[in-house]
């Protein structure tokens, strides 16, 4: 069994353009590829509003995207919300509901929230409310998403990510006898990025 490696950010703009390509691929992989997702937590714990600059810089990364592959945002988040440039809450937020077996969906409910329905996963508050949305045991997930043992797994996480052979999310990397090699990723179509995985397989065999 060979291991796929996505790193990802439930909050970073080019996972969510990644997002219809990645589940083409996934969907996919051959049974003999185990796929886990790697959180890459690009941004740590801050109360602090984000700067003009950054929210000028982020926004624009939103038009970029949008220009180039037709993904689709909801642009009113910059006007009610009070952005902060914290993305560990959601990552946490991942991992507590993977805690209940419900992993992408909360992956697929705070993208929707944040780039969909301009709603700040930032926030503590509509993490608990998807959690609820989700139908998860919500006083479980609100202990767990405060606790130091879930905080440690996430830097485990944050750990490997950095340690692995990538430079920016998302990222693929498969691991075959032990090794970590990077996947080649397309935005647009899954096959090339299929292929590639299927030659550093064979490569093993």
């Amino acid at each position: 069994m060979l291991t796929l490696y996505f790193y990802h950010d439930p909050m970073c703009s080019w996972c969510w353009a990644y997002r219809p390509t990645s589940d083409q691929l996934f969907a996919s992989l051959p049974d003999s590829i185990h796929r886990v997702n790697i959180l890459g937590g690009l941004a740590p714990d801050t109360d602090d509003p984000m700067p003009q600059s950054q929210r000028a810089a982020i926004s624009g990364y939103w038009h970029k995207i949008h220009g180039m592959l037709g993904t689709e945002f909801n642009f009113d988040f910059w006007h009610r919300c009070e952005p902060r440039r914290s993305t560990y809450p959601a990552c946490r937020a991942v991992i507590a509901a993977a805690r209940q077996d419900r992993e992408e969906d909360m992956i697929d409910a705070i993208q929707h929230a944040y780039y969909l329905r301009a709603l700040n996963p930032s926030d503590l508050s509509t993490l608990e409310t998807l959690a609820d949305e989700l139908g998860l045991n919500t006083e479980q997930f609100a202990t767990d998403i405060r606790s130091r043992a879930l905080d440690e797994e996430l830097h485990e996480q944050l750990r490997f990510a950095a340690q692995s052979p990538i430079s920016g999310f998302p990222s693929l990397v498969l691991e075959v006898d032990g090794k970590l090699h990077r996947v080649r990723l397309d935005y647009q179509r899954h096959t090339p990025t299929l292929r590639h995985i299927d030659e550093l397989a064979g490569a093993a065999g």
